[in-house]
């Protein structure tokens, strides 16, 4: 089959005195956001030859079409789809949602407390059916605190922006005008008379929150914050004791809060404490006293207390420890819960308020394990919570746990209909050293069968940004590769937040070539102990884990056999020079500034996927991406595509699929994710050779 073949319109850039060529330039449109909501503005050959590489993939994954229905059974059946979840006890009614055999959607459900009748409130194929949308992204879904509104938020084109609907739970009908172009987030006031929301602005960014009065018209709705850094975005919560409301204005490195009183007739945001470069915290309220989760001279978090939210000088809760990440407080009348990370695991912490006595809550004797906590109710006076566990190899669990007893009682286990035995799998944790000596965590997960000698293929999962830590936690899906002599391997490189915030930071900025490293290390280091060999390494990664990528496989492509990039932010450099994107002014302090910082441009042209594409073979390479994406415009993987064509000398599959009606999370509903999944999979078990091909290259 013919090359897809994308025009050359041959440009000259230049910035900090340095030029380089971009061939495919143009395909990107002034009005591009306006292109993200409304997809016939598309430039008719740009379309052309999207279409044109989704014909060439296709025809190129003809082979796998079976592979990847089997794959796709074998996911799905994995998975109880009748299904419900626990019940969460509000004031006057239980909630929970279910799931269906056919349906792709949840259904939120709810008995008033003391009967039996149960309400359906929300029926997401229902609504999608309604609508008549092939896309369908849920932003949020709140009941009003007197149970007799709904409010959600929509996004039909996955381009994030959402449209607010409020509706009477039992007439079923609106209550308010539809208001669009907004984050999606709602909040409801506490005599549910006004709902809050943040409103895009002209680049996609929340930047003012409003309060919108139930029943009047949108126009009449009041702007009580508004940021005016363009890098910073805002968000309104309300606090534990349900006294404050608090706007946070952050970035991904600074932070600033507003509070007001949930009283206030004309709310009116005063200031916490003064943004400073660097410091991020947040505050909440519980029982007469304010708690601050900040990093100030604590780099690694800790909880200062307070009576009074003025106070220049807070007493230390909580300590910081150091590569401890410290996390947040979760508040019940007799107890405190909290969570710490350290190296890549988590462990969660009971302090009795009565004796102030503190332990940490064990969940199990393994090693590699993610655990969580939820409540049980609304009401804060009680001493029963959940507790959630999961390893790489064993389902989550979710039990009935009493502080007060210890007793603890197994609610809810995830069911594998098709079956499933953690004994039959073998997770292991190692540190390999990278190469300026720093002990980076690998967790590998492989079946007891897969033999060590080198002689597998193995998948090396990373991503490595914006603080994101990657959780040692169950993958039903994960099985189908697994269970095929596949290792599947994480790798907590630098740029999460797995050892703390200074392993965060040795991963941005002008350290962001550790996380690239410290990937490529935990590559030989997986060679050299013979779980894989050169050239049997299939590397994947999303978004920011895109960028990982693109530059792993510039620096060292010959130790893979594949890469699969997912919305892969690889134009980085032109992206970052372009202060109208959505994204590109808030991530200066994860990326740098390359227009007006000369190292910043320097060290990301460096580095850049784009730019750094050379002459030399490439392994097998999957890349997917979404028209509608806003966070990773689609044009960043076109043009990647299309210049890598140009350079490559090897005949390796090179392959571009872009979803026409999806954003950045991909195709909307249970099925679509599964068949993505299915999709990325078959590529794999093809390039692995472990399915039969006769479909030349």
């Amino acid at each position: 089959m013919k090359l897809p073949q994308l025009r050359k319109k041959p440009e000259i850039k230049s910035c900090h005195n340095t030029t380089w060529e971009d061939n495919y330039s143009w395909i990107h449109q002034k009005n591009i956001l306006d292109v993200l909501r409304d997809s016939s503005k598309l430039l008719p050959e740009v379309r052309e030859y999207l279409e044109e590489e989704n014909a060439f993939a296709k025809h190129h994954l003809k082979d796998t079409e079976e592979t990847q229905k089997l794959i796709f059974d074998e996911i799905k059946g994995r998975i109880k789809l009748e299904d419900e979840s626990l019940p969460y006890k509000d004031k006057n009614y239980f909630y929970w949602n279910k799931t269906t055999e056919k349906g792709n959607y949840s259904i939120k459900l709810r008995k008033k407390i003391g009967t039996e009748v149960i309400e359906e409130i929300w029926n997401g194929d229902k609504e999608k059916e309604k609508l008549q949308t092939e896309y369908f992204g849920v932003g949020d879904l709140e009941v009003s605190n007197n149970d007799k509104f709904l409010a959600y938020s929509l996004d039909l084109k996955g381009s994030e922006y959402y449209s607010i609907f409020v509706r009477d739970i039992k007439t079923k009908k609106i209550v308010t005008e539809t208001i669009s172009n907004t984050s999606g987030s709602i909040l409801f006031s506490l005599d549910d008379n006004y709902i809050f929301y943040s409103k895009l602005d002209e680049h996609h960014r929340p930047r003012k929150i409003f309060r919108h009065k139930l029943g009047e018209s949108k126009e009449k709705d009041v702007l009580i914050f508004e940021e005016k850094t363009e890098a910073f975005t805002v968000s309104i919560g309300i606090s534990s004791d349900e006294k404050y409301y608090f706007i946070t204005s952050s970035d991904h490195n600074t932070s600033e809060q507003y509070f007001f009183n949930i009283n206030e007739k004309i709310p009116t945001p005063k200031l916490v404490q003064k943004r400073e470069k660097g410091i991020i915290y947040s505050v909440n309220s519980w029982d007469g006293n304010f708690y601050m989760h900040t990093n100030k001279d604590a780099e690694d978090f800790k909880i200062e207390k307070s009576d009074d939210i003025k106070k220049k000088k807070w007493e230390t809760f909580i300590p910081a420890k150091d590569e401890t990440l410290i996390g947040g407080l979760t508040f019940l009348k007799k107890w405190i819960l909290r969570s710490e990370i350290s190296n890549a695991l988590g462990k969660i912490f009971v302090k009795n308020l009565e004796t102030n006595h503190e332990e940490e809550l064990v969940f199990s004797e393994e090693e590699v394990f993610d655990g969580g906590i939820s409540l049980t109710q609304k009401d804060r006076d009680t001493d029963v919570i959940y507790i959630s566990y999961s390893t790489p190899k064993t389902q989550n669990r979710v039990y009935s746990y009493n502080l007060k007893t210890r007793k603890k009682q197994l609610v809810k286990e995830q069911i594998i209909p098709s079956g499933h035995n953690p004994d039959d799998y073998i997770v292991e944790r190692f540190d390999c050293e990278s190469h300026d000596g720093r002990k980076v965590p690998l967790t590998i997960t492989r079946h007891k069968k897969t033999k060590i000698n080198g002689k597998a293929n193995l998948l090396l999962y990373g991503y490595g940004s914006y603080g994101n830590s990657m959780s040692p936690s169950f993958s039903s899906t994960r099985l189908s590769l697994i269970n095929r002599d596949i290792i599947w391997v994480t790798a907590h490189i630098r740029g999460g937040l797995e050892r703390g915030m200074k392993w965060w930071k040795e991963g941005k900025l002008l350290n962001k070539k550790n996380t690239f490293k410290d990937y490529i290390a935990v590559a030989k280091f997986l060679i050299e102990k013979e779980y894989t060999s050169k050239g049997k390494i299939i590397g994947m990664g999303g978004s920011a884990g895109g960028l990982l990528m693109g530059a792993v496989v510039n620096e060292a492509p010959k130790l893979f056999c594949g890469i699969i990039m997912a919305v892969p932010f690889v134009d980085s450099l032109t992206t970052n020079l372009d202060h109208s994107l959505p994204l590109t002014v808030g991530e200066f302090d994860e990326f740098g500034n390359a227009k007006e910082n000369k190292d910043h441009f320097k060290y990301i042209y460096s580095y850049a996927p784009y730019n750094n594409i050379k002459k030399m073979d490439y392994p097998h390479i999957l890349i997917t991406t979404s028209l509608s994406d806003n966070r990773v415009l689609f044009d960043e993987p076109a043009k990647f595509t299309a210049k890598l064509r140009d350079y490559k000398t090897d005949n390796n599959l090179l392959l571009l699929k872009t979803e026409m009606n999806a954003g950045h999370g991909g195709k909307s509903g249970r099925d679509g994710a599964i068949e993505e999944i299915a999709l990325d999979y078959s590529f794999i078990l093809k390039i692995s050779k472990k399915i039969k091909s006769n479909i030349e290259i």
